[in-house]
């Protein structure tokens, strides 16, 4: 936790340090407890935990410090079901809760992309840090992509 004025306290130490690190275009993957999160650090991006915190309490605290990039199209992606889930007709509630964090913070509707299982473990290793969280839900991974600050 750490204790600064209008720093959530959910952000720990090790991931607000990463935030202020990250570059405009850089990409931060929120990723449930269930995505190989060390398998893909090892290619790469740095590993922060947040075992026991919601991708959607992680993700409103994130959107509080950074904004997301306002130059590409599709600034945030999610891992696309698998054929077998989209058959079954699988539901993924949570990124209605991204969706809605993720406008709310902008201040207008964003349009959130999605990638295929596979092509999202290869974009993961390209990524500045996966953030290794709690959250269990099904498809709960979210990648955003880091913007800038307007100029004053």
């Amino acid at each position: 936790m750490v204790v600064l004025k209008g720093v959530p306290r959910i952000i720990s130490p090790e991931l607000l340090n990463v935030l202020a690190r990250m570059g405009h275009g850089d990409e931060l993957v929120l990723a449930d407890s269930y995505f190989p999160t060390s398998s893909i650090c090892r290619h790469g991006p740095e590993e922060i935990r947040a075992d026991g915190h919601s991708i959607p309490d992680l993700l409103e605290a994130i959107m509080k410090l950074i904004p997301l990039d306002q130059y590409v199209s599709e600034p945030a992606y999610v891992m696309e079901l698998v054929d077998s889930d989209k058959e079954k007709g699988l539901r993924t509630p949570v990124w209605d809760k991204y969706q809605d964090i993720i406008n709310k913070s902008e201040g207008k509707p964003v349009q959130i992309g999605r990638i295929e299982r596979f092509a999202f473990y290869d974009r993961a290793k390209t990524t500045f840090a996966v953030v290794h969280t709690g959250e269990t839900a099904q498809y709960g991974n979210i990648i955003i992509k880091k913007g800038v600050l307007p100029v004053d």
